[in-house]
Parts: structure tokens; sequence; C-alpha cells
């Protein structure tokens, strides 16, 4: 078998031990201070909080926050719960407890201490072109997903949630171990990236993940805090893999769930 095929298979694997589906898996789940000189080395932007007297939405609230069909130009929502995504913090564990917010951020779950969150799917829309018949597998690799997970917090929880995953970006650089759905997938870097600056606060993280000593595939997160609601990007695109380089978080995203957090 090619290097490349062997990798692509690998990276398929790693998503789905994250509870993330390949391609056509798209589905929603959800789950029943000041900023530091940390998160300011973590690719993070801050503005003043305004979160001290903040009352946490209900699961239910969330989603009616979800974006919709034409919402983004480009891009489709889906919000079905078909339980492609985890439900909750018990099905996602890091060997690592520091490491957890990395792993609920790119799972979709909330990445501080709250039960109120949900998620689900954006994918951009594919060019016009060849029909389906006629797809190659670098084709169909090519299809650009990305999770969305919000989640809401009262007083500075919200803060608080941030904090966390700008502190675990640095305590996990050098790697960690993330077992989903009876898999193990270990982490082997994780690293700052440029977040967008949207929101009161952002931070943004890469890390790569082996793929059974056939090479890794990197992947960026973004979490972004808006008053007392975090929301989190897990952006993927499988045919981006072999460059070794990260699909970004696309800022249309960002800024369409924002406008409907704020």
């Amino acid at each position: 078998m090619k290097r490349t095929s062997r990798v692509r298979i690998g990276a398929t694997a790693t998503v789905s031990v994250l509870s993330l589906a390949l391609i056509t898996g798209c589905g929603g789940s959800d789950d029943d201070s000041k900023e530091s000189g940390a998160s300011k080395e973590a690719g993070a932007s801050s503005s003043p909080s305004t979160t001290t007297a903040a009352k946490a939405l209900s699961t239910a609230e969330l989603k009616k926050l979800f974006l919709a069909k034409g919402d983004v130009a480009g891009y489709e929502v889906d919000t079905a719960d078909d339980g492609s995504l985890p439900k909750s913090k018990s099905e996602v564990k890091t060997d690592k407890t520091e490491c957890a917010p990395l792993a609920h951020a790119m799972a979709g779950l909330a990445p501080g201490d709250t039960d109120a969150s949900a998620s689900y799917t954006v994918t951009k829309t594919p060019k016009a072109g060849a029909s389906p018949d006629d797809a190659s597998l670098e084709d169909a690799l090519n299809v650009e997903i990305t999770f969305v997970g919000l989640s809401s917090y009262a007083g500075d929880g919200a803060e608080k949630a941030v904090k966390s995953v700008s502190d675990a970006i640095a305590a996990c650089s050098g790697g960690f171990t993330i077992t989903a759905q009876g898999e193990k997938q270990k982490v082997t870097k994780v690293a700052s990236v440029k977040a967008s600056g949207k929101g009161d606060e952002s931070v943004g993280f890469s890390v790569a993940s082996d793929m059974d000593g056939e090479g890794t595939a990197t992947i960026n997160t973004e979490v972004v805090r808006v008053g007392n609601a975090v929301s989190s990007y897990y952006t993927v695109n499988f045919a981006s893999f072999d460059s070794g380089k990260a699909a970004p978080v696309p800022t249309a995203v960002i800024d369409a769930q924002l406008t409907k957090l704020k």
C-alpha cells in the first residue's frame, strides 16, 4: 500500500477516535480573571471582561444559536444529532488531566466546567465539477469539515475555560494520549497558532497526531469567547494531510457564529 494511502487511512482513524466522522458523518452533540502570561504566549488575544454577573444559557438555548442553512455562503450546516460526536466528557479521556481541555475542544465539548454545551458541523460546499462517479480518492478526501462546539458558563466560567485551553497548550506541548470509543490516539505535539482575534478573547492551537508510524496529521482548533459563551472550531481536511499542513479554521464560520452569540 502506498504511504499516502496509509497516512490517509490512519488520519481517518484519528478523527474516529475523537468521534468525528469521515466526510459524510456530520452530526451534532450536547453535554448533559484576568488572562495570564501563558495564554498570551499561546496565540491568544483578549479584551476586558464583562462576564462577572453572567448567567449560563441552557443546552436547549445554545442549540437555538446554531448556524442555519444560508448563514454562511459556501458552507452547508448539519445539526442532526446522529451520535457521530461524543455526547459527554466521559466519552473522551486523556492520560494527562491538564490536557483534557484540548481534547474536549477538539471533540466539540465544553473546554470548561459546565453542563451547558452543544455541537454541530459545517462543511465547505464542494466546487462544481466532476460527478461523484468520476471523483478520485483525492477529490473525495478534499472536503473541509469544521466541528463547532458551543458552551455557556455562569460568572467568570467562560474566561476560566479559555484560560484552561491556553494553559493546556503550554503544559501539553510534548503531546498526550486521547482515548475515545475504546481506541487510543497519540498526539505527539501541541503548538500555539495565531488566533483570529475575534470575540472578547481567542486562542488557537494545532495538534500533530501519529498515524501508526506512517507520518503525522496536523489539525487546527480555535476557541473563542464572547461574554459568557465559548465556541470551539476544529477543522479537518484529509487532503491536506499529505502536505503536513493543517487546514485553517474558516473565519467566515467564526464570524457567522459569533454574530449569533453576541
